[in-house]
Order: C-alpha cells, then structure tokens, then sequence
C-alpha cells in the first residue's frame, strides 16, 4: 500500500510505500542532487516530519510533508551538535569508565566540558593525556560510522541502565517522569537520553575538534555556514569568567541542574531561590557601580543581545550610581537614526535598522563632545511614523557629578563613539549567557532561554503570538551575530542577566502560548524543543519576584517605565 508525501526540499508530491524510511528519501535525494549539481550535497541529516523533527529511522506509514535537513538548516545543525556530544560522550565513558563529562556551557559553536572522577579511588591522567586518549577514541568512532539508534521502551527498563553509568542527575530526571515510554539514544552498547534527535550516524560528524581550554576542554564543531571548515574560535577570556561566576553561584544556590531546581521548589524552596537570586543581581550592580566610579568614567555604555534586560539592567545601574552620588542622565541611541533616505538598506531593498550606519554617528559624537566639555545640548527626537528626526525644545547638560549612561546594541562598537576620548568611557555588556543544565550532558542553550523571554514580552506588551516571535527569531540572531556579538569582549564588565528560577516562571505564560503555534509552519518544530526543557520543570509563582528585577521586564509590573 502506497501513501502521498510532499517533499518540500524539490517541491514534488510522490507516493511511496507505507513504512519507508525518511533515509530512503535522503538516499534518493542525495543521489539526483549529486547527478544534477556535480557533486554530493552536504549529508541529510535528519527531516521535518509535518513539521516535526524526526530522525533518519523515522518510518512513514500516513501521508506526510517532508523537508530534508541538513547541517546548514538551525534544526540540522543541532542534531549535528547532539550526535557530536554523544559520540563525546561515548569516547570518554570507553575511555574512562570510571570518570565523569560534564558539558557546562555553549561556547560559539562548541561546548566548554570537564571530566573529573566519578568515583574516590581513580584518578585521571594529567588533562594533555586525557584529551589525546578521547580525541583518538572519537576519531575511531567517527571512522567506524556507527548509527545512532533511537529506541523507545519502557521508563523503568531504560532506568536500569543508566543507573550504573554515574549519572545521577540524569537518573533523579528520569525517576521523576510521569511517562510509561521514553526514547532513549544508543551508539554501540552505550546509552543516553540525549535532548533532542540525532545525526544518523559517526561517519556524518566529519568536521570537529577536541581540545584542552583553561582547566577543561573544548569541543569545537563544524561551521554551519561553511560544514567543512572548523567554527572559527576566539578567545574570550571576559566571557568565560562570567561561566566561571555562574559555576559559583549555581554552588551556592545548589541548583545546576533541573533536577536540583525541582527537588528545591518540590520542598517549598522556591520563594528563598528568588530572593538568593535576585540579591547575587543587586551585589552584582552595585559592584559595577563601584568599578564605574573608580574608572573615573563620565559614561556608561551598555549593549547587550534581544530580551537581555538590557532595559532594567540600565535603570537598576542607574540606581547604584546615584546612592554613589552620581548625577545619572540617560541618552538614547534611538533618536539618532538617520532620516528614511539616508538610511542603509539591505540586499532585498529593505531599510537595515540593525546596521550601525542607520544612526547619525557623527552628530552624535558632536553632542558627545559637546556634554564633556559642559555645554548645553538640544536633544533630538525621533519620529519612527515619519522617519525623521525633530526638535521638541529637549536638552541635555552635564554637571560636575553627572554620568551619561546610554544604552543600545552599538554601545561597545568602536565606530559609535571613536571621537571620544576612551578614558571617558565605562563598556558593559548585559545577556542572559547561562542557564540551568538538564543534567550534566544536556545544556539549556542561552538563547533558547532569551527566546522563551522574548515570546513572553511581545505576548504581553506587543499582542503578538508565540508564532510572529519565532518567525521573526532567525533574524534577530543574524542581527546580533553580526553587530553585537562581535564587541562583547570589548566590555570592561559582563553582566549575566540570567536567572535560575526564571524558566520556572516563564514557563506557566510561554507554554500555553507554544502550544498554540500550528502545526503547518516551520516553527512549530522549534516550539516543540522549547516545550521539551519547559516541561521538565516544576512552575514557580511570580508574586514573590521584586519590582525592580529584569523578569517584570518581561512579565509586567515594574517599577521602571520603560
């Protein structure tokens, strides 16, 4: 018996026997692509399955939409870093059964890790031995192209097998679960419960590296752009202090995981979680202002990511400054954008807001100027309906003890503020970088957590769904891949604006929400993933969350106007 599919990737209906495998597809594909082109396109992956992300052995039986993906497509690239970890995981565990990996945090396009011993009588060789034994493991694996196999059982038996691998937190997860079945990934004789779908196999995992960094090690993946050339990796050392502060302050909540998260709140603890967690945000302003002072600054320059708090985060430094007896005035970058016709403009003859060159940099490095030497200056305000700057009478001047704080995305771009003098200057770069681990191999990647913000904001203050939030997604990431990320090492402070009770808030306003994206867009695959972490977790209620702190900029009821 046959049934109907659409194969979205050359737009043709077909029919083909029940219970093919989407591998059959990518097979038939790969080979026409190749027959066409000259040459083989980058491997398939996994599909979208009426939208849905499915694996290579995923079998069709009803008539189905298909569109095949590959490392190049957001949904194939994590796939490629899923398998990736498990094929890490796998070397270390062959490797060294008795120790632990702990995927801490994404770093560009790779993971920071540890391995420590797992058990009080081994103890591992020195970490140059430890990384050539498990790259030449991987390696191994890789070359041998083992499949990564999905099989669904029951809950109790895949219970069993994890419990003897020293993995306690994944285990206190899965003990938690109120499922009969669970999927469970293999890759030879060793299992996981990886988040997400996998690569097909080893042999797909071409393009990666594995290397010592600070005291772990770094697992560096293909570049989904170029996926036969290693993700370019920069050093970041301001960056990693700020995982290294969140490792201090998980220790001090004892929460780096889900599971620590709800066995707190399970046990009444959550009240105590927000109130710990807001006061390490208070000490961390405060401790800003301090170094702002001691600088001898006259402005604060703040940038940060979408949905960062970047918002809040000004207006609670601006607090701080003032108990140090600061004279704080705000200057906003929005009222320096270019008239309509002197605005860049991108490929597609859309306006490009995003770029730099939207702004009238060099008015407002005149203004600038002009305040440090304590003058008057009229403030500018800009007509977004027109698309045209006006004067309204506003001004603007600088006292002995004033500061200048001005907020945007460009803040820490050389270009914005080049004609003035550096020493005048206090760069602070703001976004959520951290978030609670599923457990120690499966990450909560930060952007996915500003995502959940984000769909929460424009929900509550724009009217829109959770749908018009994910479709615009992508290209706010370009966005900030290409005008913020850039610069952040250029702060003189990073501020983690991320806090380890706020999916458990979130959730109860973003789930109803994701659940009602339909089924017939490409986003409802990624509203799936995100429904994938957010159920794991147990709800906390906002009412003990304070006025003042970057979750009211999301879920309403500040004590800021913003």
């Amino acid at each position: 018996m046959k049934v109907e599919i659409v194969l979205t990737n050359t737009g043709e209906r077909k029919w083909i026997e029940q219970g093919t495998q989407v591998a059959e597809l990518a097979a038939e594909y790969t080979k026409q692509k190749t027959e066409s082109d000259g040459k083989a396109p980058w491997p398939i992956l996994g599909a979208l399955v009426n939208n849905k992300v499915e694996h290579l052995q995923y079998r069709i039986y009803n008539p189905k939409t298909i569109h095949l993906l590959d490392i190049t497509s957001r949904q194939g690239f994590r796939m490629y870093r899923n398998a990736l970890t498990m094929m890490l995981y796998t070397a270390v565990h062959d490797c060294y059964p008795k120790a632990t990996l702990s995927i801490d945090h994404s770093m560009q396009n790779g993971f920071y890790c540890r391995i420590t011993s797992a058990v009080d009588d081994f103890v591992l060789p020195d970490p140059m031995e430890v990384c050539s034994t498990v790259r030449d493991r991987m390696i191994a694996l890789q070359e041998q192209d083992i499949p990564f196999v999905a099989k669904t059982m029951l809950l109790k038996d895949a219970i069993e097998l994890i419990r003897p691998r020293h993995m306690e937190k994944t285990l206190y997860i899965m003990e938690h679960l109120r499922q009969l079945y669970i999927e469970m990934t293999f890759l030879g004789d060793t299992v996981h419960k990886i988040n997400g779908k996998l690569a097909p196999s080893t042999g797909c995992l071409t393009t990666w590296d594995f290397r010592t960094y600070e005291d772990g090690f770094l697992l560096l993946c293909a570049d989904p752009e170029h996926p036969d050339k290693l993700s370019m990796f920069s050093n970041t050392p301001k960056l990693f202090n700020i995982f290294r502060e969140h490792h201090e302050w998980v220790d001090l909540l004892h929460t780096p995981t889900v599971g620590d998260y709800n066995r707190i709140v399970y046990n009444g603890g959550g009240q105590e979680l927000i109130l710990l967690a807001e006061a390490l945000h208070e000490k961390k302003y405060a401790e800003i202002a301090d170094q702002v002072r001691q600088s001898g600054a006259r402005m604060v320059l703040l940038a940060g990511p979408s949905s960062s708090g970047k918002t809040t985060s000004c207006r609670r430094l601006s607090v701080q400054l003032s108990v140090l007896g600061y004279d704080v005035k705000q200057l906003s970058l929005d009222d320096y954008f270019m008239c309509r016709e002197r605005t860049p403009k991108l490929p597609n003859g859309e306006y490009d807001f995003e770029s730099i060159d939207a702004l009238d940099i060099p008015l407002l490095n005149e203004h600038l100027n002009a305040l440090f030497h304590g003058e008057e200056v009229k403030i500018p305000t800009f007509d977004f309906l027109k698309g045209e700057p006006f004067y309204s009478g506003k001004t603007l001047k600088l006292g002995p003890n004033s500061i200048l704080v001005v907020e945007g995305i460009h803040a820490l771009n050389p270009k914005l503020t080049a004609e003035i003098d550096e020493g005048l200057k206090y760069k602070v770069y703001v976004s959520a970088l951290t978030q609670l681990a599923i457990d120690k191999q499966n990450i909560i990647h930060g952007t996915d957590n500003r995502l959940v913000r984000r769909i929460v904001r424009d929900n509550n203050f724009r009217g829109w769904n959770a749908y018009e939030t994910l479709r615009r997604w992508p290209e706010v990431v370009r966005g900030e891949r290409k005008h913020i990320f850039p610069y952040q090492e250029n702060a003189n402070v990073m501020f983690n604006s991320a806090l380890l009770y706020e999916l458990g808030v979130l959730k109860r306003y973003a789930e109803p929400l994701l659940k009602q994206v339909p089924k017939d867009c490409e986003e409802y695959s990624i509203a799936q993933q995100l429904l994938g972490f957010s159920e794991l977790l147990l709800p906390i209620e906002d009412k003990f969350i304070p006025y003042n702190s970057i979750m009211r900029e999301f879920l309403g009821g500040s004590a800021f106007e913003y």
